[in-house]
């Protein structure tokens, strides 16, 4: 069912005193589709999610990949923006119900034209012409397809064709297009084409010049019918087939700057009336987000009550020192935050030796919500203590004299020391005893034991 990953929090305790906590729990928008996800697309941070991890057909969407691996073709230099192509007889010739530009066989437009071509009317034949300028055959294309969506981190995406009309293989998820159209629009040029209600293709060598419209009812009614525009909207892409429902991937900016992506996929429109919920469904939740999450700094080194003490030894002018964080965690907060789930995980050392230079790092201090983590800061030191070198040669003789290695020539030195004086005052006293009783001794024996004649 639903799921939220609200990414967002504050600091536990006093950090409560200093932000606003709205009393009412966020209310779940329940979509009206298959499978939805809102990004804010400055962070990446996923605001909410519905099956954004469920494979899906994208449809049209799929033209995202392709203008993107058109616009590496030409960052790379193999094709220019200005260069002419000649559509082929294959690459025009669709099914009866396709989405189409109006390309005729033989017709020559530049690349850029024919991006305009995909993006705007989603003409499935631009893109089978984009791919064949580009890669030569839609086969080869395709495979560049897939090997950029593997460089997006696009686990669960697999493209089978440039365009987006069914098959059974060509599948991805709405997490997965959120990546796909970030990284789209951070091409300047496909930014552009994705915001336009309209473009005007020059005169061809087939044809007079004309007015294109692009099929996002968020930027223009001339497709999808009035009550759908939306002023905060930057484009991006439809899709629809019978398979995958009416699907859009859309991005909006307030008037905050904020940029918040959509993806809603799997919807249908009303019986009764034609309502296409893929427009007023992103319009919603679009406003939903913008309405209910805001961008806050939880923890900066503006922050003092979360300064700790840190015990300084060596020093004769300072017992300890005032550790902060460095730098700022931010996030984008819901509605329905609550502070007290917060947890301020602060990794410092017992004690540090002077001398201390402030700003040196003395540990670390880490934001976790519901046992994730959403950032760490580096705590340092606020202030400067010196060393006493007084206290610092003591400490050295101690470490020195705490030495195995100085420790056991101590006690060898003490053992020779001990052994000599032993000699001295007892072995040797009574060797030399030895002998003079030894001498003397032997006079006597001499002296008073002769027996032989004189």
């Amino acid at each position: 069912m639903k799921k939220y990953r609200f990414l967002s929090l504050l600091l536990a305790g006093l950090m409560a005193l200093s932000l606003v906590c709205p009393a009412l729990a966020l209310e779940d928008p329940q979509p009206k589709a298959r499978a939805v996800i809102i990004v804010d697309g400055d962070s990446g941070e996923v605001l909410y999610d519905f099956n954004a991890r469920q494979r899906m057909y994208p449809a049209s969407i799929t033209k995202i990949m392709t203008s993107l691996v058109v616009l590496d073709a030409v960052a790379a230099g193999e094709i220019s923006l200005s260069t002419q192509v000649t559509a082929s007889a294959q690459a025009v010739d669709l099914p009866w119900d396709s989405s189409t530009a109006g390309i005729k066989a033989g017709e020559q437009l530049t690349i850029l034209d024919l991006l305009y071509c995909d993006l705007l009317p989603s003409g499935n034949e631009a893109c089978n012409i984009l791919s064949e300028a580009v890669a030569g055959t839609s086969a080869e294309f395709v495979v560049r397809m897939n090997a950029k969506a593997q460089e997006l981190g696009m686990e669960d995406t697999h493209f089978a064709n440039p365009h987006g009309l069914h098959d059974p293989e060509h599948y991805t998820t709405a997490y997965d297009i959120y990546l796909m159209a970030f990284a789209a629009m951070q091409n300047e040029t496909f930014r552009s084409i994705v915001r336009s209600p309209s473009y005007e293709l020059p005169a061809t060598n087939l044809q007079e010049s004309r007015i294109i419209y692009s099929s996002n009812g968020l930027l223009t009614g001339y497709y999808a019918g009035t009550g759908y525009t939306y002023g905060k909207a930057i484009g991006i892409k439809t899709g629809y087939t019978g398979e995958a429902g009416r699907c859009l991937a859309s991005a909006a900016v307030d008037e905050l700057g904020r940029t918040f992506y959509c993806v809603v996929l799997g919807t249908e429109d009303e019986e009764s009336t034609g309502h296409k919920f893929s427009f007023s469904e992103s319009k919603r939740l679009l406003e939903w987000a913008f309405d209910n999450f805001h961008r806050i700094t939880l923890l900066d080194q503006e922050t003092e009550n979360v300064l700790r003490e840190v015990a300084v030894t060596l020093s004769d002018e300072a017992d300890y020192v005032m550790a902060q964080p460095v730098g700022k965690i931010e996030a984008t907060m819901p509605s329905d935050y609550d502070p007290k789930r917060a947890e301020l995980l602060v990794d410092l050392p017992e004690s540090i030796e002077a001398p201390v230079a402030a700003g040196d790092k003395l540990g670390t201090i880490t934001f976790q919500y519901d046992g994730v983590t959403y950032g760490t800061l580096d705590m340092v030191a606020m202030d400067s203590v010196e060393r006493s070198n007084f206290l610092y040669t003591i400490q050295q003789i101690q470490e020195y004299w705490g030495k195995w290695w100085v420790k056991a020539l101590a006690a060898t030195g003490v053992v020779l020391a001990l052994t000599l004086v032993f000699f001295l005052t007892v072995v040797l006293p009574k060797r030399k005893a030895r002998r003079r009783y030894s001498r003397g001794g032997s006079r006597r024996v001499g002296a008073g034991g002769y027996r032989g004649r004189r």
